[in-house]
């Protein structure tokens, strides 16, 4: 259900490189959500990194929602930076198992494999 990896990277190369692989392999970066700092911000003692990464195709995402209007609830995909154990990981929720508990849709299926192996692809490039 997840594609979780390793990086020897600090967080912050992570991200960078990760915002770079987001536009080489043709996804755009909506918005990036600082969830420790925001923690941190509301008083909460959060000590570890994590940045979640909005990012989309716009043709991938026209396809989901012109086949089920109701699949803007799952997106954008999501792609996370973040520090567990010491140690500093990129990982997302695999699209094609997610959209497949919401839809049996062939067509959604198709595109949600397509989008998971450059999401895969993304992820392993920023490594």
């Amino acid at each position: 259900m997840y594609y979780i990896v390793e990086t020897a990277k600090s967080p912050a190369q992570a991200a960078t490189d990760l915002t770079e692989a987001v536009a080489r392999n043709g996804f755009g970066l909506l918005h990036v959500h600082d969830l420790g700092t925001t923690l941190r911000s509301k008083g909460i003692a959060f000590e570890r990194e994590c940045q979640v990464f909005e990012v989309c195709n716009p043709k991938q995402a026209a396809g989901v929602l012109a086949a089920d209007m109701r699949m803007n609830m799952a997106l954008p995909c999501r792609v996370s930076v973040y520090t567990d154990g010491g140690k500093t990981w990129i990982g997302m929720i695999r699209p094609a198992p997610m959209l497949a508990m919401l839809s049996s849709d062939p067509a959604l299926a198709a595109i949600a494999g397509e989008v998971e192996q450059t999401l895969t692809r993304i992820i392993d490039e920023a490594r």
